[in-house]
């Protein structure tokens, strides 16, 4: 696929696209003609870049530990490129903070379905019952 499909099916802008590419955390095959061409692939890792993105990892660590997270095929063994103990502190704090995430989310998860459920019991739910369901949410 062309660069304009890979952004439509991401949503993720050409620009930014071209982008990755610089950095070396996205690589297009290039048509005899200059062209980037995408496989299918590509809206996976696109996806995985910009989730890594939004978890905090920065473009220099995501393209250290890229080639860690493709999947294995079998009795194909794992390649990691060394990474530096600044970095590797860095990975950590990450994924500290990731986990701290779920976690928040997991209790909002669950305060959200208690409300509802307590909505969808009772078409008329006292006014302090929905609101100490609602206190809830954030809290562990």
């Amino acid at each position: 696929m062309k660069i304009g499909e890979l952004a439509s099916r991401t949503g993720v802008a050409p620009r930014l696209l071209r982008y990755y590419e610089e950095v070396g955390i996205l690589t297009p095959w290039r048509a005899p003609n200059g062209y980037r061409s995408y496989g299918e692939p590509a809206v996976d890792r696109v996806l995985q870049i910009r989730e890594l993105l939004e978890a905090g990892l920065t473009t220099d660590m995501i393209r250290e530990v890229l080639p860690c997270l493709d999947p294995q095929k079998e009795g194909e063994a794992r390649t990691c490129p060394d990474i530096d103990v600044m970095e590797l502190d860095g990975l950590r704090r990450h994924l500290a903070a990731i986990k701290r995430r779920i976690d928040v989310l997991q209790r909002n998860e669950r305060a959200i379905e208690a409300y509802l459920k307590v909505r969808a019991e009772s078409t008329s739910v006292p006014p302090t019952a929905a609101s100490e369901v609602v206190a809830m949410v954030g809290r562990p």
